[in-house]
Parts: C-alpha cells; sequence; structure tokens
C-alpha cells in the first residue's frame, strides 16, 4: 500500500478498501538515481508517475540547444507528457530526476480497465488535471503581465521550501530568464510576498 497516493487521492474522492488495494497494486514502483532521464523526446510516454519522494523536471531543448523547463514535480505531483499519452505520438519533451527519487508508475494500458473497475478515479484524475491546467494558464499570465522579479518574489513566497531544492538556472528557465538576471534579484533583498494563490 501507499499511504501517500491513498492520501492524494482522499482529498477528492473517498475509496473503499478493495478499491485502494486494486489502485495500488496497479502502479509499478519505480527507483530513479540523481539526473536520470526517465522521458527523451522520440520515446512513448509509458504512462503518468506520481513523486513518493525527489525531485522530477520536464523540459524540451529548443533549436539552439537551451533548455526550457515546462514542469516540476515533487512529493504528490503527478508529471507526464500528455501529449504523447492522448495521441499516442512519440514525446516532445524529457523527463529527467533533479534528485534521486521515487515514483509510481500508472501505465497507459492499466488506466482504463482501472477507472473501468473504479469509476471514482475518473473524478479524481478530472479534478487533478484541472487544477494542473489552471495553474498552467495562471503561470502564461504571470509571464505576459508580470515583470521577472515580480514573477520570482510571486513564485518563492508560495513555494519557498522548493526554490532552495532547485539548481539557480533551472528555476530562471522555469520563470523565463537567464540565471544571470536571477542571480542579480536574489542579491536584492526580497520585499513581503503576496498572499495565496497558485503559481
Amino acid at each position: 500500500m501507499y499511504p501517500q497516493l491513498l492520501a492524494h487521492v482522499k482529498r477528492q474522492v473517498q475509496l473503499t478498501p478493495a478499491e485502494e488495494h486494486l489502485l495500488c497494486e496497479t502502479m509499478e514502483l519505480l527507483k530513479f538515481n540523481k539526473k536520470q532521464i526517465i522521458l527523451e523526446p522520440g520515446r512513448h510516454c509509458k504512462g503518468e508517475y506520481f513523486v513518493l519522494s525527489g525531485l522530477l523536471r520536464q523540459y524540451y531543448v529548443n533549436a539552439k540547444l537551451n533548455e526550457q523547463i515546462v514542469q516540476f514535480a515533487l512529493e504528490n505531483w503527478w508529471i507526464a507528457d500528455h501529449d504523447s499519452i492522448v495521441n499516442h505520438v512519440p514525446a516532445g519533451t524529457y523527463i529527467q530526476t533533479i534528485e534521486a527519487s521515487e515514483v509510481l508508475l500508472l501505465h497507459n494500458k492499466d488506466k482504463g480497465p482501472l477507472l473501468e473497475k473504479i469509476p471514482k478515479l475518473e473524478t479524481y484524475f478530472r479534478l487533478t488535471m484541472q487544477r494542473a491546467f489552471i495553474a498552467s494558464q495562471r503561470r502564461i499570465g504571470f509571464l505576459f503581465n508580470q515583470t521577472d522579479e515580480e514573477r520570482y518574489r510571486y513564485f518563492i513566497g508560495l513555494f519557498p521550501d522548493f526554490v532552495q531544492r532547485v539548481p539557480q538556472y533551472m528555476l530562471a528557465s522555469y520563470l523565463g530568464f537567464t540565471p544571470q538576471f536571477l542571480s542579480r534579484i536574489r542579491a536584492k533583498k526580497a520585499p513581503q510576498p503576496p498572499e495565496g494563490g497558485v503559481f
């Protein structure tokens, strides 16, 4: 049994003990070393990963060979290349561990049968995807409407512990500016961060 996963599911839907057992039995436990590539462009994404411990990132490499991070995933977050999964096409992104990590993999081939046996999980995954989509929309809005410094201050106000775990160049890539600019921002005294919200 995986208490972390079950606690996360319980925030949205209530499963019976038998359903909890089936869910955990369906997941595959995987352990990865630091900086290990889990997915790379050209390969099909095997499924959706739920992080038990550690930290992962999802990123593109552009024509100038610069990495552009589109998502981080730490404990109790899901991560996957959904374009690959939904459209049955090769992945366009990398997924890599930043720290040594333990994750649960829900294989694509197993998800459909699992949802047929536990229909309540349809609601869980729908709500999880809705929250992720909202967070993505807000991030895009912040990229367009906030200055680089405002965006950084807002982010560290929401995730102060997380910022300490991420290398500076990766944080800069995610927030849309250079590591040099981030160094200058961090050298300043931070103002009081805004309250609440999701980034």
